[in-house]
C-alpha cells in the first residue's frame, strides 16, 4: 500500500527544512556521514554526487577540468560498481584497515579528457588516484613551460 503524501504549505516545508538544517549543523551532519561512509550504497551515492557536481560545475574551482564531460546515468554507475570485483575488494580492504582515507575506493578516469563513461572508468585507491592526478598536473605544467620556451 502506497503512503499517502501530505500536502504541506510553503511555510511548513520551510520550517521542516530549517529544522533539518539546524540538526545537521548541531551534529556536524553525523547521520549523513555515518550512512555515506558506513554502507556501500551510501558511499556510492556520495561518489556519484561528487562526480555529478564536478561535471555540472558545482565544484567551481575545478570546473575548467570537467566542463562539458559526459556523465553516465546514476543507475548505470550503481550497476557498474555493484558488478565490479575491484570495487568490492577495495571496499573490503578499506574497511579492514579502519577506513584509512588513502585506501578508500576511488573512481579514476583513465583519460582525463574523457568523461565518466564506463569504458573510461576504473576503481583504484584514493591515494593512487591522487598520485596520478599530481603526475598529470606536473607533466601538463612542464609541457606548458617547454612550449613557452620554444
Amino acid at each position: 500500500m502506497a503512503r499517502k503524501r501530505r500536502n504541506y504549505t510553503a511555510a511548513q516545508r520551510e520550517r521542516t527544512l530549517e529544522r533539518q538544517r539546524e540538526r545537521r549543523r548541531a551534529t556536524a551532519n553525523a547521520d549523513s556521514h555515518r550512512y555515506e561512509r558506513g554502507t556501500k550504497s551510501g558511499f556510492l551515492m556520495r561518489a556519484y554526487r561528487n562526480m555529478q557536481s564536478r561535471v555540472e560545475g558545482v565544484q567551481w574551482r575545478k570546473a575548467h577540468l570537467y566542463e562539458g564531460l559526459a556523465l553516465l546515468p546514476r543507475a548505470d554507475f550503481y550497476r557498474w560498481a555493484d558488478q565490479s570485483s575491484d570495487f568490492h575488494a577495495l571496499w573490503d580492504k578499506w574497511v579492514a584497515q579502519g577506513r584509512d582515507r588513502r585506501l578508500a575506493p576511488s573512481v579514476n578516469r583513465k583519460e582525463a579528457g574523457k568523461g565518466y563513461v564506463l569504458e573510461n572508468m576504473e576503481w583504484i585507491t584514493h591515494s593512487e588516484n591522487s598520485r596520478q592526478g599530481a603526475l598529470n598536473r606536473h607533466s601538463m605544467y612542464h609541457a606548458v613551460i617547454i612550449r613557452a620556451s620554444l
